[in-house]
């Protein structure tokens, strides 16, 4: 017997959750499941490679599922993520090609994306990047996010977010505090508007948001269907931003 046939006689005795699809035409006798149990104990003693990539064939099959569900999942929130003018954002206000991007202030990689995003900007005029705040590594975290959507509302938020991305140290509310008064904001009013409800419920929907994409870390960066996750290079990006045009 081939190992075609044996994987198809695996596909008829493991169970659904390790065979994607795989239903038998019709049921086997018990002298059938006995024989054909007989005949894969005796080929994975022979050849164990058979059980190795049947696991890799279904490692493959639940991938391209995941990868279906989170296209998916992208265009039923491209809305959000690429045509909302209340996002926040960096770049060209009216870009062409517009990226989305998830991020913590805390992220070490989230930062060094930081520069590379600039660099994007600085080199491709008609990119505009929305800025999402994922806030997932704890209370400073959340501070900063915070702190980032109050600016906001005094038209500092590129700024502050630039701001706090440089930051080597953890953004708490001393550091904050310090890096908006040297932006020149109001930290009076700042500090009261983090206190806002509306401030914490568009928190709540990044969050939301992030868990309906499946977006498990940060930086997570979004193009049309394609999911970047991590820190990627600038190359990678000016590849993503020529297929949007196209």
């Amino acid at each position: 017997m081939n190992r075609r046939n044996m994987l198809g006689l695996a596909a008829a005795l493991l169970p659904p959750a390790l065979v994607s699809g795989a239903a038998l035409a019709q049921a086997l006798t018990e002298a059938q499941r006995a024989e054909v149990i007989e005949i894969l104990r005796r080929a994975l003693r022979e050849d164990p490679s058979i059980l190795r990539e049947a696991f890799q064939s279904l490692e493959r099959a639940e991938e391209e599922a995941r990868a279906e569900a989170q296209n998916r999942a992208i265009l039923a929130h491209a809305e959000r993520l690429f045509r909302d003018p209340d996002v926040p954002f960096k770049g060209n206000p009216q870009g062409r090609v517009v990226l989305a991007e998830f991020f913590d202030v805390r992220c070490g990689f989230c930062k060094r994306l930081h520069p590379v995003m600039d660099e994007l900007i600085a080199a491709e005029r008609d990119v505009r990047v929305n800025l999402f705040d994922f806030p997932i590594l704890g209370p400073n975290s959340l501070l900063a996010a915070r702190a980032l959507l109050a600016a906001r509302r005094q038209d500092r938020y590129a700024a502050l977010y630039d701001a706090l991305m440089r930051l080597r140290e953890e953004p708490t509310e001393a550091v904050i505090r310090r890096e908006a008064e040297r932006l020149r904001l109001d930290w009076a009013r700042l500090r009261r508007d983090m206190d806002d409800n509306a401030v914490m419920q568009r928190i709540d929907r990044n969050l939301q948001l992030a868990r309906a994409l499946d977006i498990q870390g940060t930086p997570a960066i979004l193009g049309g269907t394609t999911l970047i996750p991590g820190a990627t290079d600038l190359a990678t990006l000016r590849q993503l931003t020529a297929r949007l045009r196209g």
